[in-house]
């Protein structure tokens, strides 16, 4: 499950791609939290314009996101996101939590 990071003053924007399950899940995880704890940013935009299918396992990974970033006093935002992983996210209430663009 690749990701892309691009570092800009306090903010960090983390591009994924491809399918967000049960399969790729934990290797994302490993990737945000490493990119997260390196570079400790004020913002982190998750930019999913590259995802081609999220699963509850997607969920997962942004709330962990989230948590992590509050842990370090930052702010998350979800952009970019495409119609199928919109319904997840809506269905799940997860804009209650996170910024969705």
């Amino acid at each position: 499950m690749p990701i892309t990071v691009t570092n800009r003053d306090s903010s960090l924007t983390i591009t994924l791609s491809g399918e967000i399950d049960h399969h790729g899940a934990r290797e994302m995880m490993t990737q945000l939290e490493d990119a997260i704890a390196t570079r400790l940013p004020a913002r982190l935009v998750l930019d999913m314009s590259g995802v081609t299918f999220m699963d509850s396992s997607g969920i997962a990974v942004l709330l962990r996101a989230l948590r992590q970033m509050k842990q370090v006093g930052g702010s998350l935002r979800v952009s970019n996101i495409p119609a199928q992983a919109r319904r997840v996210l809506d269905a799940a209430g997860v804009g209650r939590l996170i910024t969705l663009d």
